[in-house]
């Protein structure tokens, strides 16, 4: 299975990003494969490939590491493109964390991978949800202008998920994303 861990934002907020975001989507551009709300989220860690025998370690594992968190707040506000706005592959929205718990949360979540034997992508963490992709590296600069006016409202994270993905199979041969596990914070 192809998983990776994750905070869900709440409907409502999904809701609001979403009014936000339509007039953009209908602005065609060619170039931009936007992300179906549904399977908007902020990655913690990416996992890949899981072996099916470990799956229940892990859990066992995300289940302790949520169980240590307390509930925090956060709000999606602005926007950013990896590698860079002048050669985007991605195009997002930031997460403001006053708390600083998400980064913390990443460590403990990707900490919990490793013990239970899975690999996790190394690459920094940085908090943002993924907006759009690109079909090719392009300069998206008047995108992330518009995107960067976005505050949407507070929420307080609860929850963990772990969340499989199977490519080509979701919204517009996008991946379809389903929610293996969820654990609450009770920190």
């Amino acid at each position: 299975m192809r998983l990776f861990v994750a905070v869900v934002p709440p409907v409502e907020v999904v809701e609001h990003l979403s009014e936000f975001v339509e007039p953009r989507r209908a602005h065609r551009d060619d170039d931009i494969r936007w992300a179906a709300d549904e399977n908007w989220h902020i990655t913690l860690a990416f996992l890949g490939d899981v072996p099916e025998y470990k799956t229940d370690d892990l859990a066992e594992r995300l289940e302790v590491a949520a169980e240590r968190q307390k509930p925090f707040d956060l709000q999606l506000a602005g926007a950013g493109a990896f590698p860079s706005v002048a050669d985007a592959r991605v195009v997002w929205t930031g997460v403001r964390d006053e708390s600083e718990a998400l980064p913390h949360l990443a460590m403990t979540t990707r900490s919990a991978a490793n013990k239970a034997g899975v690999t996790v992508d190394g690459r920094k963490f940085t908090p943002h949800l993924t907006l759009a992709r690109t079909r090719q590296p392009i300069d998206v600069v008047k995108w992330v202008r518009v995107l960067d006016e976005y505050r949407g409202p507070a929420w307080t994270a609860e929850s963990i998920e772990l969340i499989s993905s199977r490519l080509g199979e979701g919204p517009s041969h996008g991946a379809a994303y389903d929610t293996v596990g969820e654990w609450e914070f009770l920190g």
